[in-house]
């Protein structure tokens, strides 16, 4: 969408009380001839709305460029009028982050970036930065039947998911969204413009997948597609009886990790995650890609799901075409989105538990967890629910790369956890009791098992984290510092900020008398 910029100057003459430095930026803006919103523009409400209602941020103004040159000039402006900037892409963002994280941002929209080409002798994608899940996967697909991996829900913004991990049921196979990056076109603090890539600028390239919004801002992805499959094994079933007896369920569940961490039957075509919640529902979905659907069924779910106890009629295992799997994947939500105007929101809070392969969940850990979850089973709290999805053990190419192949660095995860507390009309105003909720949820693993070295998935953001503790979190002490040094010659001036962005926190890994000199320095 191109707004002309005449119509945000009309409303310049009409605003009150515009801090100086605001007017500054609409002035560097205009003479750049680049569209942007404010608070008095007709579509700002549209732009600004946050998916995440409990989380709203009021941005200075909201740029709307339509070429890299005109991103780069936004920066600049910005910067120069010392504003902190962040890219929108989906505006899905959890923690509102695309937002800014706090009042006052200049928010680079990038919805006018939605290019979907696919180079038919390379099948590497063209992906402008403001596309969305579903777009992608149909356009994609309408080009040469191809797939890529990426997560389940249609309206979720291409930038920020591939900048920072961008994990799917088909992720298994094919590695996470930021796996598949061939390169990618960037724009930097200083307004500059360059292409990053394994060998050109491989710093930037390292950086920009997994930390993307402290670095730069992408314009253009380029990614490696996969041959989608014709049809895929599609599996589900309804496990609520076994939510009845907590020795069953720890059983059934640790046969179940046991399964995956030893047994010739699960393959990486395979992946599946457990669904919960404290309404008292149990399921497990997922898929097997360019399988036998007969052997599946026969011999692989049995073992898979040995010791749990089905409702009756209620296992589903079907041949669906690729683009019918996503849909059933999407539920309700179509594929095709539209890249402005997106009007789906909750009221939530989430946080994240990252398992390892080397230390599987004990019975302690796992009887905990499903001890609080029927605790809080039918009676009056908040709603909530917990996804634990499969992403490592048995040639799990999410596990594949090498833990300093980009920022994204966890590469020995066993399960995820996502631990999701909303309100109960999905609308404000806020329940305070969803916060203890869900940080109860994730207690019950990290207190039962304190040596299992856990981590966090920073898709998953959890606003209620430090810097340092986000830093500790989704990165770790070797990454980090990484990063962190890279940030200082990339941005030195702070411009790309946000309440978690990298220099937020010191090194992790100074000792505690050095940690203050160092802040001193680079604050």
């Amino acid at each position: 969408m191109f707004v002309p910029k005449i119509l945000f100057c009309l409303f310049i003459k009409c605003s009150i009380n515009i801090k100086p430095q605001i007017v500054k930026l609409e002035t560097c803006l205009q003479q750049a001839n680049i569209s942007y919103a404010t608070q008095q523009s007709p579509i700002w409400s549209n732009l600004t709305a946050p998916y995440n209602l409990r989380l709203s941020y009021t941005p200075a103004l909201v740029v709307l460029p339509t070429t890299d040159q005109q991103v780069g000039q936004s920066i600049s402006c910005s910067a120069k009028e010392s504003f902190k900037v962040q890219p929108k892409g989906g505006g899905h963002s959890y923690t509102s982050f695309s937002l800014g994280g706090q009042d006052g941002i200049a928010v680079v929209s990038m919805e006018n970036f939605n290019e979907i080409e696919v180079d038919q002798t390379t099948f590497i994608a063209k992906i402008g930065a403001g596309q969305r899940l579903g777009n992608v996967a149909l356009g994609i697909h309408e080009q040469g039947k191809r797939g890529l991996p990426h997560g389940t829900c249609p309206g979720v913004g291409i930038g920020g998911h591939a900048t920072h991990g961008g994990y799917g049921y088909d992720s298994r196979l094919w590695g996470l969204a930021l796996d598949t990056i061939f390169g990618l076109d960037v724009v930097f603090a200083n307004g500059s413009i360059i292409y990053a890539n394994e060998t050109q600028n491989p710093d930037v390239y390292f950086a920009m997948r997994g930390a993307g919004d402290s670095f730069g801002i992408v314009t253009n992805f380029y990614m490696q597609t996969n041959e989608a499959p014709e049809t895929v094994t599609y599996f589900t079933a309804n496990l609520n009886e076994t939510l009845k007896s907590i020795d069953q369920l720890t059983s059934a569940f640790l046969r179940t990790q046991d399964f995956v961490i030893n047994s010739p039957l699960l393959t990486k075509n395979i992946s599946f995650g457990f669904y919960t919640d404290n309404s008292g529902a149990l399921s497990i979905t997922g898929m097997c890609m360019f399988c036998n659907t007969t052997f599946f069924k026969e011999t692989v779910f049995p073992a898979l799901t040995e010791g749990v106890t089905p409702f009756p009629g209620s296992i589903n295992i079907t041949d669906l075409s690729w683009l019918d799997t996503l849909q059933v994947l999407a539920g309700a939500d179509p594929l095709a989105e539209p890249l402005d105007g997106y009007n789906i929101h909750d009221t939530f809070y989430a946080k994240s538990v990252v398992t390892k392969e080397a230390e599987p969940l004990t019975e302690e850990a796992v009887r905990n967890f499903w001890e609080y979850i029927i605790s809080k089973t039918n009676i009056n709290t908040p709603p909530s629910f917990s996804i634990i999805n499969l992403y490592g053990a048995q040639d799990s190419q999410i596990n594949v790369p090498s833990p300093s192949a980009s920022a994204y660095s966890d590469r020995e995860s066993l399960w995820v956890f996502q631990n999701y507390g909303y309100t109960a009309n999905h609308a404000l105003p806020w329940d305070s009791r969803i916060i203890p909720l869900i940080d109860g949820l994730n207690a019950a693993i990290g207190n039962s098992q304190p040596t299992g070295n856990f981590s966090a998935y920073s898709k998953y953001i959890d606003p209620e984290l430090t810097a340092t503790q986000a830093a500790e979190q989704y990165f770790g002490p070797k990454t980090h510092d990484k990063l962190l040094r890279l940030k200082t010659e990339l941005d030195p001036g702070f411009v790309f900020w946000n309440p978690q962005a990298v220099r937020n926190s010191g090194l992790l890994s100074l000792p505690p008398d050095e940690l203050e000199d160092y802040q001193a320095n680079y604050e």
